[in-house]
């Protein structure tokens, strides 16, 4: 009789290293997973682009980086959102399984919470590593980038919008420009400008300028011009000629630099004892953590009746999840004060929540099976 393919037990073939049961949890996950996300990131994110659209409108950052920031802002958010939008879709999958008696039948076919676990880790162990790799470098490039383009645009929102021909302010009205004609090297002809500047009001008229940027920041550098400096109703009026004459119209920071711990890449923050060096590679090292520990927790909790809702856990697991997100950023806070030590708060939240797993396991599959499945595997492991 030839050699052929036999099922065995929960869909085992005999060349096939996953189960239909595997297969079929990991595919239904993923898909709820992504679903879940998407809808979580959108919502998120068009809020913040709510607020960087107001900027844009006010003049602060030019409309033309939008997209650019958008995505950047899509980076940041999305990855973490992760760890909340698995966990919501391991208790939605593992959920609907319960109350279509799916979990019912794999129990009666002598399957465990380890085929389940398998079946879920398939998918949250590469989704871990991804999500390690994002929060140590992607995310910090993405916020690196963002807080480059705030500043460039900050800096750059005193002179955007010079025209010829129409008065412009700027700085809250301590700026005024007039532009007679603005040639394609974008030189500006025919300029004047009424600057406040200690009380004091200045005129300039000068036959050309242009806009330079130094080291010490972005410049409007008069050509051929005079200058008239004096407080309004007193008679001390200073009138210059000038060949040249610069106004600083931006202060700017040396090309380059990250101020945001969140933007700093990890080469800059491992062996650093920085205590605010410290709370931000915890706070990075918890997204990765938290994929692998509301994983654990999900399991048990999807636990419901055959006729109950699919979502009658949820409410449980947003109270869990939340709790313990608080938790993670207060602790962080008491590092950074000293209120505890490093050590504890990179375990005390984790700790707990694995606590909480180890718990509601226990109440699932019953303490006494849990001591014999441990020990069994501790004698095949000896």
């Amino acid at each position: 009789m030839p050699n052929v393919y036999q099922p065995t037990k929960l869909g085992l073939t005999k060349h096939s290293k996953l189960s239909v049961l595997d297969k079929m949890i990991a595919q239904d996950l993923s898909v709820t997973l992504v679903s879940v996300w998407s809808v979580i990131v959108v919502i998120i994110v068009s809020r913040e682009f709510v607020r960087v659209l107001d900027k844009a409108v006010q003049g602060d950052i030019p409309s033309d980086v939008l997209a650019i920031l958008l995505g950047l802002k899509t980076i940041t958010i999305g990855i973490s959102l992760l760890p909340p939008a698995m966990f919501m879709a391991i208790l939605m999958v593992l959920g609907r399984m319960y109350r279509d008696q799916e979990m019912s039948a794999l129990f009666a076919a002598g399957g465990g919470p380890g085929i389940i676990y398998r079946a879920v880790f398939l998918v949250i162990f590469p989704l871990t590593l991804f999500a390690g790799w994002c929060s140590f470098y992607a995310v910090p490039w993405a916020e690196a980038q963002n807080e480059k383009i705030l500043k460039q645009g900050k800096q750059s929102a005193d002179v955007r919008g010079i025209a010829a021909g129409k008065f412009s302010d700027y700085s809250h009205g301590e700026l005024v420009f007039y532009v007679e004609s603005i040639s394609q090297d974008n030189t500006l002809h025919k300029v004047f400008v009424e600057q406040q500047e200690q009380g004091k009001q200045g005129v300039i008229n000068a036959e050309s300028a242009t806009l330079q940027d130094k080291p010490e920041g972005r410049y409007i550098v008069f050509n051929n011009g005079q200058r008239i400096q004096g407080q309004p109703g007193k008679l001390d009026y200073t009138i210059e000629q000038f060949k040249e004459y610069s106004v600083r119209v931006a202060s700017e920071e040396a090309p380059g630099t990250i101020t945001r711990l969140a933007g700093m890449m990890p080469g800059a923050l491992w062996g650093s004892h920085d205590i605010n060096h410290i709370s931000e590679l915890q706070r990075r090292l918890a997204i990765p953590i938290s994929l692998l520990l509301l994983a654990f927790i999900g399991v048990p909790l999807a636990q419901s009746a055959p006729r109950a809702g699919v979502y009658g856990n949820i409410v449980v697991g947003f109270l869990i999840y939340f709790s313990y997100g608080n938790l993670v950023r207060v602790s962080q806070v008491w590092v950074v004060h000293g209120t505890i030590p490093v050590w504890l708060g990179a375990v005390a939240a984790n700790a707990l929540l694995l606590l909480i797993g180890v718990l509601l396991l226990g109440r699932f599959y019953g303490w006494r099976w849990l001591l014999l499945k441990a020990r069994s595997q501790l004698k095949a492991a000896a």
